[in-house]
């Protein structure tokens, strides 16, 4: 059973996501926020397989709440609700430890296959598609982000990688997926796979998305 907690200041919004979450005979929601502070109260109280989160809230906004949810080292993970799709408030979220996104227009499959995604621990959003985000909005790279062209120091997150690992982060920051890491790196992809399950613990990354996100600030991908 999946375990849902719906942030979003929208009665009629918060309603509608909970029919259609109840109506699965695998999930079940534990509860509603109405803003980014009682969203990080309940998570807190009820630590909920996944938390559906609005981004535009009063008071505390979802994208804080995310980090604040995320920073607790919990199991929980959020699926951020934007308006646009490849808009700044995905890229915040994602960077603030989100574990996907989708906009709120979504077909309900989409919305259901999405939080049955998170909740496994797989990301929603392509790596390809941060990767855009994260080109998209480069100017918004954390303070001290050394200039392109310049060697970047060596990130400690990377030390306890070998060489093939380090390629294979590489690879995931581009966007690769299995199959395309397996076809070009010439590897069976059940050995791909225990890599990426290798990357993600050494470099303590919750999914393959944070994993695009730190192969981009260590400057193993550069921006487009």
């Amino acid at each position: 059973m999946t375990t849902v907690l719906i942030a979003d200041d929208q009665p009629l919004q918060r309603l509608g996501f909970r029919m259609l979450l109840e109506s699965q005979d695998d999930m079940t929601v534990l509860g509603e926020a109405a803003n980014g502070t009682e969203a990080v109260r309940m998570t807190a109280e009820l630590h909920p397989d996944v938390v559906l989160m609005d981004v535009r809230m009063p008071g505390l906004d979802g994208i804080e709440a995310t980090r604040r949810i995320v920073a607790t080292g919990d199991r929980t993970r959020v699926l951020i609700l934007t308006t646009f799709d490849l808009d700044e408030y995905a890229y915040s979220g994602l960077r603030a430890g989100a574990s996907g996104f989708l906009v709120k227009d979504a077909q309900p499959e989409e919305l259901l296959s999405g939080i049955r995604a998170v909740a496994t621990g797989d990301a929603v959003v392509a790596p390809s598609t941060t990767r855009r985000l994260l080109d998209a909005y480069a100017q918004h790279l954390p303070a001290g982000h050394p200039p392109a062209g310049t060697p970047a120091p060596e990130d400690p997150r990377l030390a306890p990688l070998t060489d093939r690992e380090r390629e294979i982060l590489t690879v995931i920051g581009k966007g690769w997926t299995n199959t395309e890491i397996a076809a070009r790196l010439h590897l069976a992809e059940s050995t791909v796979k225990t890599h990426v399950s290798r990357v993600l613990a050494k470099t303590g990354s919750r999914d393959r998305i944070q994993a695009v996100i730190l192969a981009y600030d260590t400057r193993l991908v550069e921006p487009s």
